[in-house]
């Protein structure tokens, strides 16, 4: 089940909601066919964007960073996912190695490690951190936030099993995303890797994604009869671009006129009264970095020296060659009168909760994965968390289905694409 979200959002139940609460029973046929066909990832998040009109996914992450964000009261169903998906892969583990980034002056990000060992010992399993830190020569304990120690292990390769000093696991965890490449230590190991090498930013590619999401939702809006502009930003992508030395700058112009005069198309159509406006990011990377609102092409001939720098690198100190134009999706939530967009969590192929992006100096139309962001975890109905038969016929409407749905849409995607990219 889908959990239930407690708390109403902004304004009456939109019609795409409605669209898809209604198609219910047709809308979870259709999943467990999809997951019999593809090998869902042990674990995904989805940034949503809401703007009433349209609900849409705009980043997929295939290594989530943020398991201390979610709503404690849905441990359980975290703990009963993370089951499934290892039982499908190696039912007889007894072991889990987890490797995570090398954030380790950041204690939020390390809560998340913490909160992930809990959910994976919850599930019966062994857990043990080992690390991709050179300087990391012996078993190294941080204090967390709140309480609570995380201890890091150095890693210990014998042959093609890699494990600790005294630790030989079934499966390998990474939470690690390999924006830097993929270590010598991690390559050609005889073990299950969660998720796969190529998940990693190395060899990932946002547009790949994308193109993948693009097949899926035309699928799934044919199934419920809609136009899957409602639940699909347009997107398109730039090569070799150099924002330092202001090559590939028309591409870059001609591009997002393209997707700009799409919009303003659609928008007619709706009647939808706001600006048109794309994001430009790297098309590979995470945390936010190398992205921008633009809202007229001319912008990307005339950005200042701090702007180019900005996006000229980034996660690693990686210098950013491609990019990803994609439309723009309003977020008309707020919490306290701060601009919030939902992010759902999945492991396996089960929505076990998520959390609201907060930021209180962004707008509807800018980037919320920018320093000063700030998480509020989802509340949901205890009645409608799980299957309950007290729940009545005529309960209210569970608006968190619709996100679970476009998220699970976008995990789906991660399959296909990932399946295409071994293929």
């Amino acid at each position: 089940m889908v959990p239930h979200l407690a708390t109403a959002l902004n304004g009456p139940l939109l019609i795409l909601e409605q669209r898809i609460l209604s198609a219910q029973p047709a809308i979870e046929h259709w999943f467990r066919t999809q997951w019999l066909e593809h090998t869902i990832p042990f674990y995904t998040s989805v940034d949503l964007r809401n703007s009433g009109f349209k609900l849409a996914p705009v980043d997929t992450n295939l290594f989530p960073g943020g398991f201390n964000n979610l709503n404690p009261d849905f441990l359980p169903l975290c703990v009963q996912a993370a089951q499934s998906a290892i039982e499908k892969i190696c039912p007889e583990a007894r072991g889990v190695l987890l490797i995570p980034e090398n954030h380790t002056r950041n204690r939020f990000y390390l809560q998340n490690v913490g909160q992930l060992a809990l959910i994976l010992k919850q599930a019966g399993l062994k857990v043990r951190i080992g690390s991709l830190l050179p300087e990391i020569t012996e078993p190294t304990a941080t204090q967390l936030p709140g309480g609570g120690t995380l201890t890091l292990e150095p890693l210990v390769r014998r042959g093609r099993r890699l494990g600790l000093a005294d630790f030989d696991p079934c499966v390998v965890l990474l939470n690690n995303d390999l924006s830097a490449g993929v270590p010598d230590i991690l390559q050609n190991l005889e073990q299950a890797v969660l998720p796969p090498l190529i998940a990693g930013w190395t060899t990932r590619r946002k547009s790949h994604h994308f193109a993948a999401y693009d097949r899926v939702a035309g699928e799934f809006a044919k199934l419920l009869g809609i136009d899957p502009w409602l639940i699909n930003p347009y997107f398109s992508t730039c090569g070799k671009i150099d924002f330092r030395q202001r090559t590939g700058e028309e591409c870059l112009a001609v591009k997002v006129d393209n997707i700009l005069q799409k919009m303003r198309v659609k928008y007619a159509e709706y009647g939808v009264k706001e600006e048109p406006f794309v994001i430009v990011k790297a098309d590979a990377g995470t945390y936010g970095m190398g992205i921008m609102t633009v809202k007229d092409a001319s912008e990307v001939r005339d950005l200042n020296r701090k702007q180019r720098n900005k996006m000229a690198v980034g996660k690693e100190g990686l210098q950013v060659h491609d990019v990803l134009v994609q439309e723009g999706v309003y977020t008309f939530e707020n919490i306290n009168d701060a601009v919030a967009e939902p992010v759902v969590y999945m492991v396996d192929h089960f929505v076990v909760g998520g959390f609201y992006r907060v930021h209180t100096e962004r707008g509807v139309d800018e980037n919320l994965n920018a320093p000063g962001m700030h998480f509020v975890p989802l509340a949901f109905e205890s009645c409608c968390a799980f299957p309950n038969p007290d729940c009545a016929p005529d309960d209210t409407p569970n608006r968190f289905y619709a996100y679970g749905v476009v998220a699970r849409l976008a995990m789906l995607a991660a399959a296909v694409e990932l399946e295409e990219m071994t293929a």
